[in-house]
């Protein structure tokens, strides 16, 4: 069995749990995924599977990954990512990998891409503290003074500044599956997930709690 598969968050919303408390909960489409290659520890020095997630039209395909998914069955895909796997014997190109490892009370983690919010200034960014408006203050929104005095005369590297705020990879850890829809390739989380609405997320089983 794979460790991880591919998905689409859908968005947000809420259910409520048997005890009757109200949990927000992650909608996931989990798969299901193709089998696109096959890596095995005599030919590449490791095992693992490369999944391909929603499919992408052959006119948008280069030559080379027309090729590479030739072998697989002839169709194309937007994602692809490798998972580990036990025993890559058992699968072969073009099978079909679905959700079937998760179950409810699982905890799972979750990568993706956070929402891009351009070059923003620190107060957006880090936090900061906004200047105050009266008495002729012309510090509102700027971080400041920066650097230091006579010693070491320079900016510390890692200074909080402006700068590009998102659209960089981040992992949740240790989110619990809430529910499991096998007949709609759903799956309820727990808490956030990074990206978007839309936004191809990966899921692995946690290996630490």
């Amino acid at each position: 069995m794979s460790e991880g598969i591919l998905g689409k968050k859908l968005g947000m919303t809420g259910i409520f749990a048997s005890n009757g408390q109200y949990l927000p909960v992650t909608v996931i489409q989990a798969g299901p995924c193709t089998v696109t290659q096959i890596k095995t520890r005599a030919n590449d020095g490791y095992d693992a599977l490369q999944l391909g997630f929603k499919e992408k039209k052959q006119q948008r395909l280069t030559k080379p990954l027309k090729g590479h998914f030739d072998k697989s069955g002839g169709t194309g895909f937007y994602r692809l990512r490798e998972f580990s796997v036990k025993e890559p014997e058992q699968f072969e190109p073009g099978q079909q990998v679905t959700m079937e490892m998760f179950s409810v009370g699982d905890k799972i983690n979750i990568a993706g891409k956070t929402k891009g919010h351009g070059f923003s200034g620190v107060t957006r960014r880090h936090g900061f503290a906004l200047g105050r408006k009266t008495h002729g203050g012309r510090c509102y929104r700027i971080p400041g003074s920066i650097g230091n005095s006579a010693w070491p005369s320079k900016v510390a590297k890692g200074k909080k500044m402006p700068g590009q705020y998102g659209n960089v990879r981040q992992t949740t850890r240790n989110l619990e599956v809430v529910d499991v829809r096998p007949d709609q390739n759903l799956i309820l989380v727990k808490g956030a997930v990074p990206g978007p609405k839309n936004a191809i997320v990966e899921i692995c089983k946690a290996k630490k709690s």
